[in-house]
C-alpha cells in the first residue's frame, strides 16, 4: 500500500479561506505543499505558518495558462506532485440573463481550463506512481442551482461533469477524482455574498446571516477547516475506493441526496 505521508500537494487558491485551511491540513498530515494564488505576499505568510518542511509557493493567475504551465513544469523538476486541489475564486454574481460573454469566458478559464491544464501536467507522475488524488472545490449548485449565481451555477456544472469524466479515465491508474461541495462557509466570499444580498433586500448583514442559517439543519456556517478536513480525507489512502463523487459539506442544507 502507498503511504499517505510525504506526498507533494498542489493547492490552488491557497492564500486564504478554504484553500489556506486545506494547505494547513495537508501539511499537518505530513505532506509538502505547493501554495498557488495570485498574491505572493499572502502566500509567503501562509507558508511561514505551515508545519513541516519543503513547502513552496507559485504566485500567479490561474487564467494565465502559459504562466501556469511554465511554473508547474518547473516545480515538477523538484519531484512528483500526486495531490491536487483545484480551487478558484467564485465567478461574478448576478442573474444569468444579465451575464456577459466575458464573465463566462473568465470563469471558464480560471476553473475548467486551468484545472484541465493542471491535470494534464500532473497525471503522468500520478500514473507512474500508481497514486493520485484530484479534488475539485466547487459548489452545492451542481445539485440545486443557487439564485443570483447564474455564471457560477453554469461553470460549476461544467466542472462536475469534467470531473466525472476524468474519474472514469484515471481510475485504472490508482487516481481518484472527486468534488467537494461546500455550503455556507466563513470566508471572504461569503461576506461578499451576504453584503450583496443585504443591499439588494435593504436588510442588515446580520439579518441576512440569520435567514441563511435558518435554512441549514446545523443552524450555523461552516468553519473553513471543516471543509478542509473532508478534502484531506479524500486525498488519503483511506479514500482509495471513493471516486467520481460529489460530496456536500453543508450542514445538511442541500435538499436532495
Amino acid at each position: 500500500m502507498t503511504t499517505q505521508k510525504n506526498k507533494r500537494a498542489l493547492v490552488c487558491g491557497a492564500s486564504q479561506g478554504i484553500g489556506e485551511a486545506t494547505a494547513r491540513a495537508l501539511a499537518l498530515a505530513g505532506h509538502s505543499v505547493i501554495l498557488l494564488a495570485r498574491n505572493g505576499d499572502k502566500l509567503e505568510k501562509v507558508r511561514a505558518s505551515l508545519p513541516g518542511s519543503g513547502h513552496q509557493i507559485l504566485a500567479g493567475d490561474l487564467e494565465d495558462l502559459i504562466w501556469l504551465e511554465s511554473a508547474v513544469k518547473k516545480e515538477l523538476q523538484n519531484g512528483s506532485i500526486t495531490i491536487l486541489l483545484n480551487n478558484s475564486g467564485g465567478p461574478k454574481t448576478g442573474a444569468l440573463l444579465e451575464a456577459k460573454a466575458e464573465d463566462f469566458l473568465a470563469a471558464l478559464s480560471s476553473h475548467v481550463l486551468a484545472s484541465q491544464k493542471l491535470v494534464q501536467l500532473l497525471a503522468p507522475s500520478m500514473q507512474a506512481e500508481k497514486f493520485g488524488r484530484i479534488v475539485n472545490l466547487i459548489s452545492t449548485s451542481v445539485k440545486v442551482p443557487i439564485p443570483n449565481l447564474g455564471v457560477s451555477n453554469t461553470i460549476r456544472g461544467a466542472m462536475a461533469n469534467w470531473s466525472k469524466t476524468l474519474a472514469y479515465e484515471l481510475g485504472p491508474f490508482g487516481i481518484t477524482v472527486n468534488n467537494v461541495l461546500p455550503g455556507f462557509t466563513k470566508t471572504e466570499r461569503l461576506k461578499t455574498l451576504v453584503k450583496n444580498s443585504a443591499e439588494k433586500l435593504n436588510l442588515s448583514d446580520d439579518e441576512i446571516e440569520k435567514q441563511w442559517k435558518a435554512t441549514i439543519p446545523a443552524r450555523r456556517f461552516a468553519e473553513a477547516v471543516e471543509i478542509a478536513d473532508a478534502i484531506v480525507f479524500l486525498c488519503s489512502e483511506k479514500a482509495s475506493y471513493i471516486n467520481g463523487i460529489n460530496l456536500p459539506v453543508d450542514g445538511g442544507r442541500t435538499p436532495n441526496l
